[in-house]
């Protein structure tokens, strides 16, 4: 495929846009080459600035879980914005989706609206401490909860070292109040929390996470963070930003039977608008302003058009009893493809998937955390994405990036996939 028109308007973003892009990882730096410029998308697939159709596996990284241009969501936001695009006062539509929110998704309450998933992430932690008045929070090296200061912080050299900043700009008095746990290890945590006792406001974490690829929880990992929060009154925040509404209605709370005190949402919640949400039980919201003294507002806080995208969302996914489990066929005949295919061709691999989320690692063992991750080769997956794109498949350009499925593939899309794979295969023996 040829790319002369991305590369001409890359070109001229990197002119006046940091990097040529508003986010990092779209600049291609961990895959080599030149970033797609897209010009429209429809359903299942992408339509780039050289008119090139690509099939789409990261769909605005995990919104378009009914697929591109959904008419029901497109037409919302259209009536919405010939009402106008933002007041700065309360809607009544703001009150529908909360309602409905809290209707889909166990142990919530109330539900505050914000511009994204980092804010929403920034805020549940800023509660979790203004609720227990303590300050240390536990993350886990791998999961990615945005770009506020307390969560860009790499691992110490043992387990009870404090974090210490991995981005410029981070100073270390941010960073000495988070701590780093490795996620699926249980005893991990438990030493964490002895080595701070009395002094752990929350335990932030993907449930599932996405920023490592795709990497679920071991089973009973969840339960018995639960119940380590419970003995040592510890407050649970379930990012849910890439799963809520993804892997069930009511997220991985469902999926798992496992309550979180606070929930965080993004992504879909959204219908593909910038928005987030924070999410809890009534004693816990009830702290946030201005009922309570922990601050948190945002000028354009439930807009009408992000609520507008998101009940249409939210109402369809809502009303479709099969829409998970449509999803799951699709992801597990895709797994069932690639797993064909890569052995046939002797291609180091594993397969991580859970619901419509999936990654292929190009690692021996198995992948449960960040360390093991990072093990997988990453000159095997830069060939294996720009092989797939030449064959008109969009993965993200990052190996630590998990695939998100959309009900918009048709079996068709999915055999043509695992055919691009089982090509860009061949070119990968080693």
């Amino acid at each position: 495929m040829l790319y002369q028109r991305s590369s001409a308007l890359f070109a001229e973003a990197e002119k006046v846009i940091p990097g040529g892009v508003n986010s990092p990882v779209r600049a291609f730096k961990a895959v080599g080459g030149t970033p797609i410029f897209v010009k429209e998308a429809k359903g299942a697939y992408l339509y780039d600035e050289d008119g090139n159709r690509l099939i789409d596996y990261i769909n605005s990284w995990g919104p378009m879980l009914l697929g591109h241009a959904y008419e029901p969501v497109v037409k919302a936001v259209i009536e919405k914005a010939k009402k106008g695009t933002s007041f700065g006062m309360p809607t009544e539509i703001e009150t529908q989706i909360a309602a409905l929110a809290v209707s889909m998704v166990p142990n919530i309450d109330k539900i505050r609206f914000v511009n994204s998933g980092t804010e929403a992430c920034m805020s549940a932690v800023r509660l979790a401490r203004g609720y227990t008045g303590k300050d240390k929070i536990i993350k886990f090296a791998g999961c990615y909860h945005g770009h506020s200061d307390s969560f860009l912080i790499q691992a110490g050299s043992g387990a009870v070292t404090f974090g210490t900043p991995n981005s410029p700009g981070v100073t270390a008095g941010t960073a000495k109040d988070t701590l780093l746990a490795r996620y699926n290890d249980i005893e991990n945590v438990e030493t964490l929390i002895a080595a701070n006792t009395g002094e752990i406001a929350c335990i932030i974490i993907e449930p599932v996470a996405g920023n490592m690829g795709c990497i679920p929880p071991k089973d009973g990992f969840l339960q018995a963070l639960r119940m380590l929060c419970d003995t040592n009154n510890i407050l649970l925040i379930f990012d849910e930003v890439m799963t809520g509404f993804r892997l069930a209605k009511g997220g991985v709370q469902e999926l798992f039977n496992v309550n979180a005190d606070i929930v965080c949402f993004g992504k879909v919640i959204g219908g593909g608008l910038p928005v987030g949400a924070f999410a809890a039980r009534n004693e816990i919201m009830n702290h946030l302003s201005p009922l309570g003294p922990v601050y948190q507002a945002g000028t354009l806080s439930g807009n009408p058009l992000a609520m507008a995208a998101g009940l249409a969302m939210l109402t369809e996914i809502n009303n479709d009893t099969e829409i998970f489990n449509r999803l799951s066929e699709k992801t597990a005949y895709l797994h069932k493809g690639f797993t064909k295919v890569l052995n046939e061709n002797n291609i180091t691999h594993t397969i991580n998937r859970i619901g419509s989320m999936i990654s292929v690692h190009f690692a021996k063992d198995e992948v449960i955390d960040f360390e093991s991750s990072a093990k997988g080769n990453n000159e095997t997956f830069k060939k294996f994405f720009h092989g797939l794109l030449n064959e008109g498949i969009y993965i993200a350009p990052s190996a630590f990036e998990t695939w998100f499925i959309t009900d918009a593939l048709s079996y068709q899309d999915l055999d043509d996939t695992i055919a691009a794979v089982a090509t860009v295969a061949k070119t990968l023996k080693y």
